[in-house]
């Protein structure tokens, strides 16, 4: 066990050991948990979230279809979002190429 101080703003300084040992750097995030018997602080990650267009949606519901049926079902649910499947960049499964209507 170590013990350090409260700063000003609530600043508190890890020992050196602690964060070598767990890869707490300088700029790194932390996470600081509530818990019954006080507060956890461990490393945390950051990832980045991409937010996904209608289009880029549409184009994952076309180009993932896995044969003939599938396909369909994602034309229409293309179509409910409002979009024309035939502008959407996508790769239709082989047998869907052959057996469009």
């Amino acid at each position: 066990m170590e013990v350090s101080k409260v700063g000003k703003r609530g600043a508190i300084i890890v020992p050196a050991r602690l964060r070598r040992k767990f890869g707490i750097e300088q700029g790194k995030l932390v996470v600081a948990e509530e818990r019954p018997e006080g507060i956890l602080i461990r490393p945390a990650i950051a990832l980045p979230v991409e937010i996904y267009s209608p289009e880029r949606r549409a184009e994952f519901l076309l180009s993932n279809a896995v044969d003939v049926e599938d396909y369909r079902r994602a034309v229409g649910e293309v179509r409910k979002m409002g979009l024309d499947p035939e502008r959407v960049p996508h790769h239709r499964p082989r047998r869907a190429r052959r057996n469009r209507r």
